[in-house]
């Protein structure tokens, strides 16, 4: 992919943020639910794709039917595609009725390989029941599309494949934010919401040409809300102060997990359990003081890696516990910074085969419709720009002009 003289084109960052997605959301499957403790017991340390699932020994029931390990990936990738398929239809900016019309399409009506289930089938049938909410309330309830994340589960399943709206606003972080906001409150609500809006203006930022992972970690501070915006700032805070010891993985996961533990619940207990039945708690329900830990630690690791994409996100996904979605956050973003770059060839032919599709095929697709939208937001801005100018204009400076003559 020929660079621009400021860097990857579009379409190599298209590129190197699909694979980003894809990479951290499959280096990071196999120990997913994990605590960092339990992974280096098992592991020592993961660092490759081509690694068994923890649970691949483990009864069917156990594994709810499902495989991983060795470049499989999971929900994060897929919904990442169904999200560029929605924008590749619409040719435009989404927002919330997007989710209630080409989301719920792409998710309950349209087969494709799960490579979890090993067959084809509806993506639905695969999801997490906070993501079963978007056909729950949109397509059973048709509610309004705007209120569609109202009573979800509050958790990281927007922020995990909101990425593309991040391309489509590339270099505009805030526009990233406002829309991945009005798109994804049709899934999400509360910190949850905050999150997908923060973590699109993230992929933005990194767009920009000669940016660094300092800036895009200062934007999304600077644009994040509440519980969200505190969490940012003191993994950042505490990132900096590290990047000295940050071979000590170790200590940095500690520390880490311990500012995050102000903001979330949690911790390594990530299972759910027959004895929580009934049990009343104020875990993943609406806060303005608590955030979702995937994305603070996701940038945390870009941070103390200053923006090297496979260090963070493998040091990310080693972390333990929600490691698929941290993987898989880390990598788009340093994916839209670094582009084509951060491609290894193995990675990418170990990801198409295990998973069945061809990512630079899907990732080229979405960039023309990227490329189509951001041309016509060019195109507008122009148009606005030139209508701002005659109408601010001083209606005296052409009569003092021709009394001059």
């Amino acid at each position: 992919m020929e660079p621009t003289d400021a860097g990857a084109s579009l379409k190599g960052r298209v590129r190197g943020m699909l694979h980003g997605v894809a990479f951290g959301d499959a280096i990071g499957a196999t120990i997913e639910k994990l605590s960092a403790a339990e992974i280096r017991q098992r592991y020592g340390r993961v660092t490759s794709l081509d690694v068994d699932w923890h649970r691949k020994d483990a009864p069917e029931a156990a594994r709810g039917g499902r495989i991983r390990g060795h470049g499989i990936v999971t929900d994060d990738t897929l919904m990442t595609l169904c999200l560029m398929a929605v924008y590749e239809e619409a040719g435009r900016h989404l927002d919330a009725w997007d989710m209630a019309g080409g989301m719920v399409r792409q998710i309950a009506w349209t087969p494709r390989w799960i490579p979890e289930m090993q067959r084809e089938t509806m993506l639905i049938e695969r999801l997490f029941y906070p993501e079963k909410w978007i056909f729950q309330r949109h397509q059973l309830t048709s509610c309004d599309p705007r209120e569609g994340g109202i009573g979800n589960m509050v958790n990281c399943g927007a922020a995990m494949y909101i990425a593309p709206v991040g391309a489509v606003n590339a270099c505009d972080p805030k526009a990233a934010y406002d829309e991945a906001v009005d798109l994804a409150a049709g899934h999400q609500h509360s910190y949850g919401l905050e999150a997908a809006g923060v973590m699109a203006a993230c992929v933005a930022a990194a767009m920009v040409p000669g940016t660094t992972v300092e800036t895009v970690v200062e934007t999304a501070i600077n644009l994040a809300k509440d519980g969200t915006r505190g969490a940012i700032a003191d993994i950042a805070e505490v990132a900096r102060r590290l990047k000295p010891h940050r071979a000590d993985h170790a200590r940095v996961t500690a520390e880490f997990q311990s500012v995050i533990g102000r903001y979330s619940s949690m911790g390594d207990n990530v299972h759910r359990r027959v004895e929580t039945a009934g049990v009343p708690t104020n875990d993943y329900t609406p806060s303005r003081l608590r955030a979702i830990e995937e994305l603070p630690l996701a940038l945390g690791f870009c941070l103390i890696h200053d923006g090297d994409f496979r260090e963070a996100v493998v040091d990310g996904v080693n972390s333990g516990r929600d490691t698929d979605s941290i993987g898989c956050m880390a990598g788009a973003i340093l994916g839209a910074m670094h582009g084509e770059a951060v491609i290894d060839p193995a990675d990418r032919d170990l990801l198409d085969r295990a998973n069945r599709f061809d990512l630079a095929a899907e990732a080229d697709r979405f960039h023309e419709a990227t490329a189509a939208i951001l041309s016509a937001d060019l195109d507008r801005t122009r148009r606005r720009d030139a209508q701002r100018l005659a109408l601010t204009a001083d209606p005296a400076q052409p009569a003092r002009a021709a009394a001059g003559r």
